[in-house]
């Protein structure tokens, strides 16, 4: 956001990153400092709260975010509208079997009491979680008692929203203590993409957790880890140009984003 003055612009920025990770089923989405030795503490934040506000469901904004200056412009945020954002917020709408995104509002002995977003918070049979934590239900039971139960995300079997993690490593330990099965950093000095397709693809098949890096407005990833004394051919499997005869002087991370998630997403599906 370094390039952009202004809040409102900056907001707008961080939600076409948002769409960005939603359409294209990113479990999780890392920030890190990209200057080695400035505060940029204040920027992360923003990211991040801007990011996490995104993928929050609507219903659950009012309970899981205080009035901060971040989301001062939040109104103008493009909607996710992924599988866990439902429209409809009904309890006749409920349906057996469907997950839901809740906030526990009140615990007995009994078990929780959830909002998911309908006109009253339902029931779930389980003490162990503390009032005030984000969870995930299934129903179990609809009608005008509807019933759930706790969920875990391998219960679910749609895309359901990114985590945002914020680093306070500088990139090259980040990447090296990530336990990472492949790594691909984007760059207008990669190899052509079309180059090294074919042995990313076989990587990338066989592995659980891969991370896609991209640099910021002001330096790419080479010159971000060589603060740190370290090549990027060091530490990435693959550096890759997603771009190629870009007619830009510069590509923003934002752009990248969606030329390299489409391709590696029609990669994927090939």
């Amino acid at each position: 956001m370094s390039d952009i003055p202004h809040q409102r612009e900056k907001t707008l920025k961080v939600g076409l990153i948002g769409r960005a990770l939603a359409i294209f089923r990113i479990d999780e989405v890392i920030i890190y400092p990209d200057i080695i030795g400035a505060d940029q503490s204040r920027d992360l934040r923003f990211i991040a709260t801007i990011l996490s506000y995104m993928e929050t469901p609507q219903y659950l904004r009012k309970r899981l975010f205080e009035i901060v200056p971040e989301l001062r412009y939040a109104g103008i945020l493009p909607p996710l509208r992924t599988p866990h954002h439902p429209i409809k917020n009904r309890k006749k709408y409920l349906r057996v079997g469907e997950f839901r995104e809740g906030i526990v509002v009140l615990k007995d002995k009994t078990g929780l009491l959830v909002d998911v977003g309908v006109e009253q918070p339902i029931r779930v049979a389980n003490t162990s979680v503390p009032i005030g934590a984000r969870v995930t239900v299934k129903i179990i039971s609809g009608g005008d008692d509807p019933r759930a139960v706790l969920a875990s995300p391998e219960d679910i079997d749609v895309y359901w929203g990114y985590k945002v993690e914020v680093s306070s490593m500088p990139f090259s330990r980040m990447v090296r203590s990530g336990n990472f099965d492949v790594t691909i950093a984007t760059s207008r000095w990669g190899e052509p993409f079309m180059k090294v397709k074919d042995a990313l693809l076989e990587k990338w098949m066989k592995s659980k957790r891969a991370l896609i890096a991209f640099g910021s407005p002001t330096q790419g990833l080479h010159e971000i880890v060589r603060q740190n004394g370290v090549e990027l051919s060091d530490i990435m499997d693959f550096i890759i140009n997603t771009v190629p005869r870009q007619a830009t002087e510069t590509v923003r991370t934002e752009e990248a984003l969606y030329a390299t998630l489409a391709i590696l997403n029609l990669l994927t599906e090939a």
